[in-house]
This record gives C-alpha cells, structure tokens and sequence, in this order.
C-alpha cells in the first residue's frame, strides 16, 4: 500500500449535525485504504463569520489541501448550514466515497513532486 504524505485533510461540521458521525467515519475508512498517514483537521463552524474564513459549504464539508472534495460547488457562496450531495441514488447528507477517492487522486497527482 502507498502510504500518502503531504496532503491536509479539513472536516468542517457545526454542532449537532445529523451526518457528522456516518460522513467521518467513511472519510476515515477511505483515507485509510487509501494509505492516508496524516491527521484528519477537525473544524467546528460555530457561526456565519466562521462559514465565510472557511468557505463553508454546509455541514458536513471536506476539503483536502483547502479545497471543497465537490469540483462543481467550489464557487458557490459560503452557508451556515446542513449540506447535500447528489449521489447516484439521489440526495444525501452524507458524501458519496467516490467523491472522496476523486479529491485524494487529483490531490495525490503532484505528490512526486518535491514532496
């Protein structure tokens, strides 16, 4: 197994989230087959100031290296509030694994270089 160093996972949720728990264990389960050796950042998004330093995107959100996993939401306005995903079996609040595997391989595609 590759072992994956170099790369900052962020976790962004707000308190009392109901997709907290089920989105980070599957982000801990694909990091780990994925040879993740790093610490994943827990962010707790307390208010709307807080949703605008991270560019929150809804709660739960990842972001690997400072960047929202979803390629499609990245320009979408900071919220201080519940997030979906589309999924290919419509709309959850827990993000799809591929989503996850896509963000760690575009991330993982410079870790040859100087790193």
């Amino acid at each position: 197994m590759c072992i994956i160093t170099g790369m900052k996972v962020r976790f962004l949720y707000f308190e009392g989230c109901p997709h907290k728990e089920p989105a980070l264990a599957l982000l801990k389960q694909v990091l780990r087959e994925r040879g993740y050796a790093g610490e994943i950042e827990m962010v707790e998004i307390k208010n709307e100031d807080d949703a605008r330093r991270y560019h929150f995107l809804g709660s739960p959100t990842v972001q690997v290296n400072g960047i929202d996993v979803e390629e499609s939401r990245r320009n979408d306005p900071p919220v201080f509030g519940c997030r979906v995903y589309k999924t290919n079996d419509g709309y959850s609040g827990v993000f799809p694994k591929e989503l996850i595997e896509a963000a760690l391989d575009k991330a993982g595609g410079d870790k040859g270089k100087g790193g």
